[in-house]
Formats: structure tokens, sequence, C-alpha cells
């Protein structure tokens, strides 16, 4: 590895320290309906966030609060002595991506058959501290 590329490798290392994630894989959901919920907490903070997901009649929003609260430990494990509340969590990045697809047969007229494609997604859910340490 070149002199140039550790030293960028170096410095995304260190953007990642202070980022904490969690990941959900082949949630059984389209990724276009659970983006719809994706989307509504994107930037927010954890608070705001989890009281929007908390709330939200879709059954994508249950499988994000859970996902939320996920990232929300992985954070507490690394920081067992900060409160939450003062180091000013939000969610930085929230990704949805399509996963795997089950594809199924279904009966048509006239002896044919239509495929249906049973969707999955996979979602990745990113924390960050907006605290300014001095």
């Amino acid at each position: 590895m070149g002199k140039r590329k550790r030293k960028s490798a170096e410095v995304i290392k260190d953007s990642k320290k202070s980022a904490f994630f969690a990941k959900l894989n082949n949630c059984p959901t389209s990724p276009r309906k659970m983006r719809l919920v994706a989307d509504l907490v994107r930037g927010k903070d954890v608070n705001n966030a989890l009281g929007i997901l908390k709330f939200n009649p879709k059954e994508a929003s249950k499988k994000l609060e859970k996902l939320l609260l996920s990232a929300l430990s992985n954070w507490q494990l690394k920081n067992e002595s900060s409160n939450i509340e003062e180091a000013k969590l939000f969610v930085k990045e929230i990704r949805v991506d399509s996963g795997s697809m089950l594809k199924r047969l279904r009966p048509a007229p006239q002896g044919r058959a239509h495929r249906i494609r049973k969707r999955s997604n996979h979602v990745t859910l990113v924390l960050e501290s907006n605290k300014i340490e001095k």
C-alpha cells in the first residue's frame, strides 16, 4: 500500500471511530416501503427519531425502531460512562438496499402463470455524536 493511500485510509478510519452502526439483513419488506419510513428519520436526533418510529403506523417502522435501539446499545458498549442526552446522537446515515428476491408462480387464466417477486432488503443505520470535544 502506498503512502498516500495509507494516509487516506487512516483518515477514513478515524472518522468511523465516532460513528456507531447496526445492520438489518434480509428483512422481508420491499425496499420501497422501507425507504418511505427511513426518509422520515434520516438526519434527526435519536430521541426525535424514536418518537417518530414509535407512533408511525407502518410495519417497517417497528423494524427500524428495533434497529435504532440496537445501534444505541452498540454506542453504550463503547461509552459506558457517557449519557445519551449529553452525547447528542443523531442518525447520520440510513441506507436501504435491496436484498434477495423469492420468486413464486401464481396461476393465471388459460393455463398461464404469473411470476410473483417477494422482495427483501438490507438496512444500515449509522449514528454519530454531534458533541464538540475540546
